[in-house]
């Protein structure tokens, strides 16, 4: 192709391609993971700034490095809250939480996405970039269908969820009441946030099967991803699905009835969680904490209250967390399968990594390696960080960090009880967590190729 006229005619022996780049040039040139990294911290400003507002408080002012806080925690989609947003916010900083959630969970992404299609401009190269790696999309031309199915889904399913809980509740609060809880609950649900309006949470509705039964499909239908939605909406039928989407239904079922058998199991005597609870309570009580500890952090009794065993069940299921291009964080499920397909290649003495009766990428292998590896190195670094800033129980500290770098929002009400330097620890886990720390250990660094081959070591290792 020709050059403009006023471009650069080209390069001679050492000179650059083109002039000294701008700052802005630099910023635009930058990964897509470092532009998705910029995006999110441009909405927790904007956010923090908004809930700073006096506007914002039900009295007085909040507090900006609680205004911060909340605002990390609604953009990330966990739920950890240092105030009471019923109690704290007004109307209108209530709406501010409420949208963060929605663009944080969905991805601004999407947004710029749709927005620039709607102007009727055709994605450049670093924006088909940017959007391939918050979609987790290998074609570029999925781009469009995927970040409109993306739309469409979301305000579908939080729409119906809405009108449900709104009648559901109508009949125990006033209409406007019942139409604002319904609405936010929804939107929280399917973002995976555990923030609620209500003075005391899902704590009375620890029996009530619409109230369980809708939350819950939200949380699972918000953190299973959107791709495997979308294929399932097209297909319809079990044969035709990708393997993808067959292991996630597969994993994600096998991880819920896992976790629901061993809470139920472990907590149906204990008399500060299930134990009081009828039989119909302990099941949906049960069933609820199961799905919520993967990635929400809606709750119906007090996990402080937990056996030591079921804690730990927990942090194995926040550990885990949801699927990809989805509103939930931690490892994800598809990493956790392929991981437990290369162990079992590797104990069968199998040369190829098998999963649904396919064969598994090296690099997808060396990925789910590097995210395991990653997660576990950033949650061991923030809760050090953590037991050094604030002398409280150790769990209690490490249920938090896992809670908060896995964006679940489930917490052992310590997050209030926290000091500042600890709570920033705990809103860098938290976008940390939502960005994805290999996504973010991406972004700080520069891909070197080497053309240099070394010959091959034995090392023995286990």
């Amino acid at each position: 192709m020709a050059n403009r006229p006023d471009s650069n005619p080209g390069p001679l022996a050492g000179e650059p391609l083109t002039a000294p780049p701008s700052k802005t040039s630099r910023m635009l040139r930058a990964s897509p993971p470092t532009l998705l990294a910029l995006g999110f911290l441009g909405l927790i400003i904007i956010g923090a700034l908004l809930l700073w507002l006096p506007q914002s408080a039900r009295t007085g002012n909040i507090d900006l490095f609680d205004a911060f806080f909340m605002a990390t925690s609604a953009v990330t989609v966990t739920g950890l809250a240092v105030i009471h947003p019923a109690q704290s916010l007004s109307g209108f900083g209530q709406t501010v939480l409420v949208i963060l959630v929605q663009l944080g969970g969905l991805g601004f992404v999407t947004f710029a996405v749709l927005t620039a299609l709607a102007l009727g401009r055709k994605l450049s190269i670093r924006q088909q970039a940017l959007a391939l790696q918050a979609f987790n999309q290998t074609s570029v031309a999925r781009i469009k269908h995927t970040a409109i199915n993306v739309i469409k889904l979301a305000l579908v399913i939080e729409l119906i969820a809405a009108i449900i809980l709104s009648l559901w509740w109508w009949r125990d609060m006033p209409a406007s009441d019942a139409v604002i809880n319904g609405v936010y609950h929804s939107i929280m649900g399917f973002n995976n946030a555990g923030f609620s309006l209500l003075d005391h949470g899902l704590f009375p509705y620890a029996s009530d099967p619409v109230v369980i039964a809708v939350i819950s499909s939200l949380i699972i239908l918000g953190g299973i991803g959107f791709s495997v939605l979308g294929d399932i909406s097209h297909k319809q039928r079990w044969s035709t699905l990708m393997p993808y989407t067959k292991a996630m239904i597969l994993g994600s079922i096998a991880l819920n009835l896992v976790g629901f058998c061993f809470i139920l199991g472990l907590e149906y005597n204990n008399p500060g969680t299930l134990g009081p609870l009828g039989w119909d309570g302990k099941l949906l009580s049960g069933w609820m904490h199961s799905v919520t500890a993967r990635t929400a952090g809606f709750t119906t009794v007090d996990v402080t209250l937990m056996q030591d065993s079921t804690t730990l069940l927990l942090f194995v299921l926040m550990f885990i967390g949801g699927g990809s291009l989805s509103t939930a964080s931690g490892i994800k499920v598809g990493t956790f399968l392929v991981l437990l397909a290369a162990m079992w290649s590797y104990i069968v003495q199998r040369h190829d990594v098998i999963l649904l009766r396919r064969s598994i990428a090296p690099d997808i292998i060396q990925k789910s390696l590097a995210l395991l590896l990653a997660t576990l190195l950033f949650a061991i670094a923030g809760i050090f960080l953590l037991t050094l800033l604030d002398d409280q129980p150790f769990i209690d500290l490490l249920f938090e960090g896992i809670s908060a770098l896995s964006t679940t929002g489930l917490t052992r009400n310590l997050t209030t009880e926290l000091n500042q330097p600890a709570q920033l620890v705990l809103a860098v886990m938290m976008f940390v967590g939502r960005l994805g720390p290999l996504t973010l250990v991406y972004s700080l660094a520069t891909r070197k190729t080497r053309r240099v081959r070394y010959p091959v070591a034995e090392f023995p290792v286990g």
